[in-house]
């Protein structure tokens, strides 16, 4: 394939993807379509490489119950989905400059050597108090967050890449999600909290053509 195909295949990708609100459940995502998504997101870039994230797969129908009747936004969709996906943020707990977390991902992840580990660290410590100010709980809590919007594109458009729908949700409150999977085990004991959910499966009706601002009115060349 070449350049021109590939980037006709993107943008035909980018059109057919659609945030979709009902899906068919009588149709299943093959076991390896879903790996290849969550693969996608797996290998998306965070700031330092430090993978602020877990992405938790709900496929328990007990849970999957909760999770509707605690959230607006996955009512219509969580039961009809193929696959549902929670995106949780590290906190503060794990995110701080001179955190277990951090030390040990340099470490033993990306196997750097004690000094590189060091200079990471301080790295870490003058951006996060000086040049993006993250100095509280909830402003590290929401750098994470927009960390892991970029695993939800990059799964989103993977999925379109070979035919399968999507729908990012923010429907609910962060209080009470973040109650039920901790009531659930699944927030690490304050490790993670909630950023955003997404369904994945089939769409039961195909949605009206795109409709967006013109170009020139989002993108502004400075020459």
């Amino acid at each position: 394939m070449d350049k021109k195909q590939r980037k006709n295949q993107i943008i035909e990708a980018f059109h057919f993807r659609h945030a979709t609100k009902k899906f068919d459940p009588e149709k299943k995502i093959p076991s390896d379509d879903f790996r290849f998504i969550l693969e996608a997101g797996y290998l998306s870039p965070s700031s330092f490489g430090i993978e602020p994230w877990r992405f938790l797969v709900i496929q328990n129908d007990r849970l999957r119950e909760k999770i509707r009747d605690t959230s607006w936004g996955a009512k219509g969709k969580i039961n009809d989905a193929s696959h549902f996906v929670i995106f949780l943020a590290r906190t503060e707990k794990d995110l701080t400059y001179d955190s277990d977390y951090l030390k040990d991902h340099f470490i033993n992840v990306h196997e750097y050597p004690g000094e590189r580990v060091e200079g990471l660290l301080s790295m870490i410590e003058n951006f996060q108090k000086n040049d993006f100010e993250l100095t509280d709980e909830r402003r590290i809590y929401d750098w994470a967050c927009r960390q892991t919007y970029i695993a939800l594109a990059n799964m989103m458009t993977a999925a379109a890449l070979i035919g399968i729908d999507s729908c990012p949700i923010e429907g609910f409150s962060i209080n009470e999600m973040n109650e039920l999977l901790r009531e659930e085990g699944l927030l690490d004991e304050g490790s993670f909290s909630i950023s955003v959910m997404a369904a994945f499966g089939y769409r039961q009706i195909d949605p009206p053509d795109k409709k967006r601002r013109p170009l020139n009115d989002i993108v502004k060349w400075i020459e």
